[in-house]
């Protein structure tokens, strides 16, 4: 991957948090949230640079609909806890200030609120710089 190529991985598994989908009873939407976030986000321009890929399964159910951002040389990022209709701009602010991050690394207070509260992980570049 270039490092100036940024990819927003959309889990189109996912399922939404809200307080209906705790119940065992509660039925199964048509479109998962994770689906409807996806379409959502692809439906909207993106950055220059920013390609949006559905993938199945990040792995972070207990904390709705997620996204992974990563690019080239730079560390990655997962957030959760989207709603496919309230954060498609987050998802979008995000991923340009992460595209401007030459590293991936966007300073915690330029980060859009809901990252701020979200994320689940940060994941080094493959060719991580020795420190010493």
């Amino acid at each position: 991957m270039p490092d100036d190529a940024i990819d927003v991985l959309v889990c189109t598994t996912c399922r939404s948090t809200a307080p209906s989908d705790a119940s065992p009873l509660a039925a199964e939407p048509e479109i998962r949230a994770g689906a409807q976030l996806y379409a959502a986000l692809t439906q909207a321009p993106a950055p220059e640079g920013v390609t949006i890929r559905a993938v199945e399964c990040l792995s972070n159910c207990n904390r709705g609909c997620t996204v992974a951002l990563r690019g080239g040389n730079r560390w990655s990022y997962v957030y959760g806890n989207l709603d496919p209709q309230a954060h498609v701009e987050t998802v979008l602010d995000g991923a340009s200030r992460y595209r401007n991050a030459a590293d991936g690394l966007v300073p915690w207070r330029e980060r859009p609120e809901h990252f701020r509260k979200n994320c689940i992980a940060r994941i080094p570049p493959l060719s991580l710089p020795e420190t010493v």
